[in-house]
């Protein structure tokens, strides 16, 4: 069976150092096995994604010499590549949660969940988990609510231990007390993240998911949707976070590591490859290097806590001229 990897951007600002390690790690990964890589636009959060975006990341993962095999641009046998075109199949996946009873109305206020925003337990991209107030509501406390209120829908998860093999953090085990049941569709009618790529990324017979580590935990969440939609998983991998000396994540503090003001200030893509290859630890030194060149190279690294430090020293490096 041939591999299949992606990468998915969400267009919501410029790309930053961070999405080009994982976008260059997802196309590395994939060329060194021989398989096939897919671009796909994550814009199911409507209010945050831009248009004018879409064609910005196109041309800087152009630029950096990043080339798909089937997405925008290029097409394939799994259009659109483009979520808010894609919300059909959401839809339908939905219905199927619903009729094998994974799903339920939850009509919590925003001060409800408040409450439970300083709770102990919970996954990290997701708040504090969901203690399921509304899940065990009966027909007529529902039916009360919704007079008083449009509900979200939330997931049921399953009361386990969810344990999966990451491909470079190893291994993983979520505990049910902090993963909660989480939202798959809002009030407002719009799809949640974990279940539009959930959906997108069996649909389009992905093997190999690779991003950043803050994506992590949520993981055990869309294996558990893997699981009630009768879906194969892919292999899931998660590259660390990058920071700089002070532990400050690199792409929320320095917004000159964006590919648009690199190109600005005339650095060229191989040497920002070869700064991305020298703290990945794929070449030993800072220099200059090619993508084809780096596909013998590429393999996992992931340190402790999944951080990554990015020294001074090196970031000088990728602005001397």
């Amino acid at each position: 069976m041939t591999r299949r990897g992606r990468f998915a951007p969400t267009p919501s600002g410029l790309l930053h150092i961070g999405n080009v390690f994982a976008a260059t790690a997802a196309w590395l990964q994939m060329r060194q096995a021989g398989g096939e890589f897919a671009l796909r636009i994550e814009d199911i959060d409507k209010p945050r994604s831009r248009p004018e975006y879409v064609e910005r990341i196109i041309e800087d993962l152009i630029w950096l010499g990043l080339d798909w095999d089937e997405g925008p641009r290029r097409g394939g046998s799994h259009e659109p590549y483009v979520q808010s075109l894609r919300e059909p199949l959401y839809e339908e996946a939905f219905e199927r949660l619903g009729e094998t009873g994974f799903l339920y109305p939850c009509y919590c206020s925003r001060s409800d969940l408040a409450s439970i925003g300083s709770a102990p337990h919970g996954l990290a991209s997701e708040g504090a988990a969901y203690p399921g107030f509304c899940r065990t509501l009966s027909p007529e406390e529902r039916e009360a609510r919704a007079k008083r209120k449009e509900p979200a829908i939330r997931f049921i998860m399953p009361e386990r231990v969810i344990e999966f093999l990451d491909g470079w953090a190893g291994p993983q085990a979520f505990d049910a007390d902090t993963l909660g049941d989480f939202v798959v569709k809002r009030a407002d009618g719009m799809f949640s993240y974990q279940l539009a790529v959930t959906v997108d990324d069996a649909a389009m017979g992905i093997t190999d998911v690779l991003r950043g580590a803050d994506l992590l935990d949520s993981t055990p969440r869309q294996l558990g949707l893997y699981e009630a939609l009768n879906l194969e998983a892919p292999v899931f991998s998660h590259i660390p976070l990058l920071v700089d000396d002070t532990g400050m994540r690199l792409s929320k503090r320095d917004k000159s590591l964006t590919l648009a003001s690199l190109q600005a200030e005339g650095i060229p893509p191989e040497r920002l490859l070869g700064f991305l290859a020298c703290f990945a630890g794929w070449i030993e030194r800072a220099e200059p290097v090619t993508l084809s060149e780096l596909i013998p190279l590429f393999r996992p690294v992931y340190p402790e806590g999944g951080i990554l430090r990015v020294d001074a020293s090196l970031r000088k490096w990728l602005w001397e001229k």
